[in-house]
């Protein structure tokens, strides 16, 4: 919970007494351009305007726990400084200025007032809906401090209204301030205490006792002061010489007991001599003893006493092991080496005098950094570098995570089913596990925000995921041609202009033949007619990615079959691109399709806009596309929430292709077909499935392989997927099959002779390609089926998106008396068997009988 106040540093300087007992219990509030220790916490406080974005995050890289800024700068920052790291600095004049994006996007706000009106911070705390600090003028007071923290709030006190002497008129105690809140439910007015280790992961050391006077000189002391209920005060160590350094002390969430986190010297916590009352420390913090024992006293000889000694011999070894955990393949291998590389990186901490409280003081530093490095790998320990796993013969890697080299052969692994066994075969026709219920639990939370806070979630989500700042999440048409205005950033090259028409026209022709227009009639008994009719999906969501892809070409293939079909109302989501604009390629597609809206968005936030609606994003009652995980989480999510009461058109895994090839394939059209789905990401599946190949053949289709990935422009997502994928040996175009059959593959392309007389084989593909001169990517554009197609072995119960994907089907029935007469008592006879009365009822009433 937030301390009951925090300390003001204006421009006169604080006695070093006064800063050390603040750093034990509270934050400083310091101006941007006051240089304070690094070892105090500090929040800048930004109340001029010549200071800007930069200079900002550069306080925080520097240590600064959260910045306080006002509305101008704060609007700069959301998306680039996180929600936790941010306070908005306001007056009461300008609380209704703030909007929901950064009422959302800023952990607090510190508050400036004349005076204190409680009922006045209690209706602001409701609409800000964060942390409250208020900045008052004049004297403070124990009594105020405590009436703020009891509705959430904290005072901001000026250091020098502040002492670690007695409270005065002018000042008070540090001690007093923090305890005005805290509320003793004991008959002895002492509160229940847990002293924790410090450098040691916050491990409980015991349970004692404190009085007021005893945490005030704590506070002030910097020393461990407790109250024992027999003996009174208990200055901790004073006899035995186990004392205790203060560094912080915390109240509860109910304000009626402490936690003192503290360093413990000597022997330990507990009388029995051990560093904690409920027993030895282990793992880490017991290691960190040890190694500090051994350096102390350890045998003249001995391995611990060498390595400490012989930097060599330690520097080798932390060499050794880092480079044995960066080959460890199974869990229970990197688990081992792991723990060996921290023994002797902990062992060179303890020989230079630092321990794990370092450690986790150079985290924490590091967690509070906004800006970040690229991460590369130095270039002597890249992949090819001197120093790389490449560099020395290394252990087997296994298929399911490869380590690439640049300069080894792009290809493939060769699996021959004649000579596999049984559980092999089954791993074969595994994709990736797809951890769904992890993904869900991850995007539930922004799901659930956009929910309930439509556009401005959605705004402030794409300013933190996509880094674009946007007015409105929606366009609306004409979406072509563009305005003068912004004719720049829409230009359409002629082009591609021209290539979309034409797919249009084709994708069209073919969804439009698919179209269920005549009603299906049919007389099951005289007198007794049923038909069934297909209608429209009224309102459908068509998700276009925009990742490592402009992907106009699945605008076209959701939105022709919704246009066909009758939609009342399309809406396509795609992420912004960085200036805010959606590309122009799929705003012509958007205007070709006749779509009403066009929400600025991706991820989850997008699927959850168009299961819910927003203000200004419709709510649809079918949502279809591809995307990644998030995506797909979310809708899986949504469709079964019977509030958004939406359904999806199929899960979606990587893309998929799976090519059967026979010795009279052309090797290069082959390995065109594999590089063009191992392009689209490093998680695609590809498979070769060989009919009897030669081995001169595969070895030309592995040659072709290679030498087109390295001339693609993606090839550093090719080679790592085509390192993933299978070369699956059979003997004839029957095994082949039956293979494919069980695979269920996104598309099948056939390179066989007489490739068109084995269609009729094919039980589960989402698409197939037929013969030599029908690439796959064909399908993709503009030969007119769909590319929106069951990925993951969901071939088996899913079909492609298609026309009827955007229609539902209704049944009627039409009964005449005399049909009546002949069906009504087989209907009364089983509902009578179900012992549903009324049911019966409504037949036998008709009937007279």
């Amino acid at each position: 919970m937030a301390p009951p106040f925090l300390a003001l540093l204006d421009s006169e300087p604080a006695e070093d007494g006064v800063l050390h007992a603040l750093s034990r219990v509270t934050s400083l509030v310091v101006k941007s351009n006051q240089a304070v220790p690094n070892h105090l916490s500090r929040y800048i406080l930004v109340d001029d305007a010549s200071v800007d974005r930069d200079q900002v995050i550069a306080a925080l890289d520097d240590g600064a726990e959260k910045a306080i800024v006002p509305l101008t700068l704060a609007k700069k920052l959301v998306g680039i400084v996180p929600a936790s790291r941010l306070f908005l600095l306001l007056d009461t004049a300008n609380v209704s200025a703030v909007p929901d994006l950064l009422r959302h996007a800023v952990c607090g706000v510190l508050l400036k007032m004349l005076g204190v009106d409680i009922d006045l911070i209690q209706s602001i705390s409701t609409f800000v809906g964060s942390t409250i600090y208020v900045l008052p003028t004049g004297n403070p007071s124990t009594s105020l401090i405590a009436k703020l923290a009891a509705i959430g709030a904290s005072l901001v006190i000026p250091v020098q209204q502040l002492t670690t002497d007695a409270t005065s008129q002018t000042q008070i105690h540090i001690g007093d301030a923090f305890l005005a809140p805290l509320i003793s439910d004991r008959s002895d007015g002492l509160f229940p205490t847990v002293i924790t280790s410090h450098p040691e992961g916050g491990k409980a050391l015991g349970l004692v006792y404190s009085s007021r006077e005893s945490v005030k000189e704590s506070i002030v002391s910097g020393k461990g002061v407790y109250q024992s209920r027999k003996h009174g005060m208990w200055r901790k160590g004073e006899t035995s010489g186990a004392t205790q350094d203060v560094i912080q002390i915390r109240m509860d969430c109910d304000s009626d007991s402490l936690e003192f986190r503290v360093v413990q010297h000597g022997a330990g916590f507990c009388h029995l001599n051990r560093p904690s009352c409920f027993g030895d420390v282990d793992g880490l913090s017991a290691l960190e003893r040890t190694l500090k024992a051994r350096l102390a006293d350890a045998p003249e000889g001995s391995y611990t006493s060498r390595l400490f000694k012989d930097n060599m011999l330690l520097r080798a070894k932390i060499m050794e092991e880092a480079d044995e955990l960066c080959r460890a393949e199974s869990k229970e291998e990197i688990v081992f080496e792991a723990s060996d590389l921290i023994y002797f990186t902990l062992t060179r901490c303890v020989a230079a005098g630092a321990g794990m409280g370092d450690i986790e003081q150079a985290l924490n530093r590091k967690a509070r950094k906004i800006t970040r490095r690229p991460g590369n790998a130095k270039p002597q320990w890249a992949p090819g570098g001197e120093n790389s796993l490449q560099a020395t013969p290394q252990k087997p890697i296994v298929a399911d995570s490869p380590v690439v080299d640049a300069d080894e052969p792009i290809c493939m692994r060769t699996v021959d089913l004649a000579t596999t066994a049984q559980e092999e075969k089954k791993r074969l026709l595994k994709r990736p596990v797809l951890r769904s219920d992890e993904m869900i639990a991850k995007v539930k939370p922004i799901v659930d925000d956009v929910r309930e806070r439509g556009d401005a979630a959605l705004l402030y989500l794409t300013a933190k995921f996509d880094k674009v700042q946007l007015e409105a999440p929606v366009l609306l048409p004409p979406f072509y041609p563009p305005p003068s205005s912004a004719a720049g950033k829409y230009q359409l090259d002629h082009a591609v202009k021209d290539a979309i028409d034409i797919a249009y026209a084709n994708v069209r022709k073919f969804h439009a033949a698919q179209i269920d227009g005549k009603a299906l009639v049919v007389e099951t008994t005289p007198g007794v007619t049923c038909s069934r009719f297909a209608r429209p999906i009224a309102r459908v969501g068509l998700y276009v990615p925009g990742g490592t892809a402009i992907l106009p070409s699945t605008a076209l293939m959701l939105g022709v079959p919704a246009q066909v079909a009758g939609c009342e109302q399309i809406v396509i989501a795609t992420p912004p691109r960085p200036d805010g604009s959606i590309s122009p390629e799929v705003l012509y597609v958007a205007h070709l399709v006749g779509a009403h809206a066009v929400l600025r968005a991706g991820g989850a936030q997008a699927v959850s806009a168009l299961a819910y609606g927003t203000q200004t994003c419709p709510k649809v009652d079918k949502i279809f596309g591809p995307g990644n995980q998030w995506v797909t989480a979310a809708k899986m999510l949504v469709q079964n929430d019977t509030e958004a009461l939406v359904s999806i058109d199929m899960p979606a895994g990587p893309s998929e292709v799976l090519v059967i090839a026979d010795d009279g394939s052309h090797p290069a059209f082959v390995a065109a077909d594999l590089l063009s789905q191992a392009e689209h990401g490093v998680d695609s599946q590809v498979v070769l499935v060989g009919v009897a190949l030669s081995d001169a053949k595969l070895a030309a289709m592995e040659a072709e392989v290679d030498k087109q990935a390295r001339a693609l422009s993606r090839v550093d997502i090719v080679r790592e997927s085509i390192s993933r994928s299978l070369i699956i040996k059979t003997q004839n175009p029957e095994e082949a099959l039956q293979f494919s059959n069980e695979y269920a593959p996104e598309h099948l392309i056939l390179h066989l002779r007489d490739a068109s007389t084995l269609v009729d084989r094919v039980k589960n593909a989402g698409s197939v390609f037929v013969g030599p001169y029908t690439p796959e990517s064909c399908g993709d554009y503009a030969s007119g089926t769909n590319h929106t197609l069951p990925t993951n072995g969901y071939a088996r119960q899913f079909s492609g998106v298609n026309t009827q994907s955007f229609q539902k089907h209704i049944t009627s029935q039409e009964i005449t008396k005399e049909g009546l007469e002949k069906l009504g008592p087989v209907v009364a006879t089983l509902a009578d068997c179900e012992g549903l009365q009324a049911h019966a009822n409504a037949v036998r009433i008709r009937l007279g009988i």
